[in-house]
């Protein structure tokens, strides 16, 4: 679990401020790190020492150590010399290994279980038990956020994050696949909904300074205790499907806002198509030319105001009017109508997801 260069950089800041030298072997006799060149055949001894009842002893000018371990794999630390310095430092040394094993232990179990826990992998009676044992409270308001960021190829993005969550204890960090980084934020009873979209807005301008990369970030629900995070990670990777489809202008998707495009995504795609063809019968969206495009995007934009969609557009409100009416004749729907703009606007979001699950399905 903790690595042999964790190991060697400790013990070799310990014998730089004690004049001692260590070296750490597990109980095979396997030599982990050293902060001298080990040329003694130590492991017979190690291994004797590792099968003994003994805490510490002295053999040949050695002290040998092992550190406490609840799990019942201890290191062998051992001091090179002899006397009651070299002993005590020894001990020292010892107590420090062992809390720096602790510490990556639990950090390693933290992290898996919170892992497990968003992937809804542990049974209820678990999570309770578990989360007593890591000492992580039940009782608590969470939110789940998903951070997916472009250009990256190391982890560069989930230190941005570490510094920014990773010093409080109460929130979690992890990845569960390449491509996104997952903040499990814990909430006290004022913080609600704008507090998380200022969170992500903050995530989204650090990404961008410190990382030099642009970020996309989701989060779900306030959940009330520790047993429903999944959902609210559920929830955020939901908004992070349907923002990348239908609201690929913004950067910042709440589950709690997605509107219409959350019951799109939901719609099994064989009734999307057979929409398609009942409300386009002539020409159909991915026909359209980028003028036209443009022309209907901005005046939704607008909320359907011919003069500040052909001001906005630079072109005399006239035009405007001809662009509008030449759709109509190759659609058979007038968009200067609501009914008709609200039909047009929900067929180009069902249009987009269409699209959208037959390039992932090739």
């Amino acid at each position: 679990m903790i690595s042999n260069q964790t190991i060697k950089k400790s013990i070799t800041q310990l014998s730089a401020i004690t004049r001692v030298d260590f070296a750490v072997y597990d109980t095979e006799g396997m030599l982990l790190a050293s902060t001298w060149d080990v040329q003694d055949d130590l492991q017979d001894t190690v291994r004797q020492f590792a099968d003994s009842p003994a805490d510490r002893q002295e053999v040949w000018g050695y002290h040998y150590f092992k550190t406490p371990d609840e799990d019942g794999s201890p290191l062998i630390l051992i001091a090179r010399g002899s006397g009651d310095d070299v002993h005590t430092l020894g001990r020292v040394a010892t107590v420090q290994l062992a809390d720096l094993m602790t510490a990556y232990r639990d950090r390693y179990d933290k992290n898996s279980f919170i892992q497990n826990l968003i992937l809804d992998n542990l049974l209820l009676v678990d999570v309770y038990n578990r989360a007593r044992k890591l000492h992580i409270e039940a009782e608590a308001r969470r939110l789940v956020y998903i951070v997916e960021t472009e250009a990256l190829k190391d982890d560069t993005g989930m230190q941005v994050l570490k510094g920014l969550f990773g010093g409080g204890g109460k929130d979690f960090l992890t990845q569960v696949d390449e491509h996104s980084m997952i903040l499990v934020q814990e909430l006290s009873e004022e913080q609600d909904y704008d507090f998380a979209a200022q969170t992500a807005s903050t995530i989204c301008d650090m990404m961008s300074m410190e990382a030099m990369a642009s970020a996309r970030v989701s989060f779900g629900t306030i959940v009330p205790e520790l047993s429903q995070v999944s959902r609210s990670y559920k929830e955020a990777k939901m908004a992070m499907d349907v923002g990348r489809i239908f609201y690929m202008e913004k950067n910042i998707h709440a589950y709690s806002t997605l509107g219409i495009g959350r019951l799109i995504y939901q719609l099994p795609i064989n009734l999307c198509e057979m929409f398609m063809n009942e409300v386009f019968v002539k020409q159909k969206p991915e026909t359209f030319d980028e003028e036209t495009l443009t022309t209907i995007n901005k005046f939704f934009e607008n909320n359907l105001n011919v003069s500040e969609t052909a001001r906005q557009l630079f072109v005399h409100r006239n035009t405007l009017v001809y662009r509008l009416e030449r759709l109509q004749k190759s659609t058979g729907i007038d968009i200067r109508v609501f009914e008709d703009a609200l039909t047009f606007k929900i067929a180009l979001m069902v249009s987009n997801y269409i699209r959208h699950v037959q390039e992932h399905d090739n």
